[in-house]
C-alpha cells in the first residue's frame, strides 16, 4: 500500500478527504494497529508521508483523541 492508495481506504471508510498528511498519517497508525496493514507497509507509508511534510506529535497529549 503507498499513500495514494491509503488516501482512497481514508475517504472510503471515512466518507471525506483527510484535512492533511497528519490525519493520513494517524489513519496509517490506526490501521497498523488493527493488523490491516503489515509493519513494513506502515513504516513505507510512514516515510513517504513524513517526505511529503506530516509529522508525528511533539508530545504524548497530541495523540489524545486518537
Amino acid at each position: 500500500m503507498n499513500a495514494t492508495e491509503l488516501k482512497n481506504k481514508f475517504i472510503a471508510t471515512k466518507n471525506y478527504e483527510p484535512a492533511d498528511l497528519n490525519e493520513l498519517l494517524d489513519f496509517a497508525r490506526q490501521l497498523y494497529l488493527r493488523s490491516e496493514i503489515t509493519i513494513s507497509e506502515y513504516r513505507d507509508i510512514t516515510r513517504e508521508l513524513e517526505l511529503a511534510g506530516a509529522c508525528k506529535p511533539a508530545e504524548k497529549n497530541e495523540y489524545v483523541g486518537l
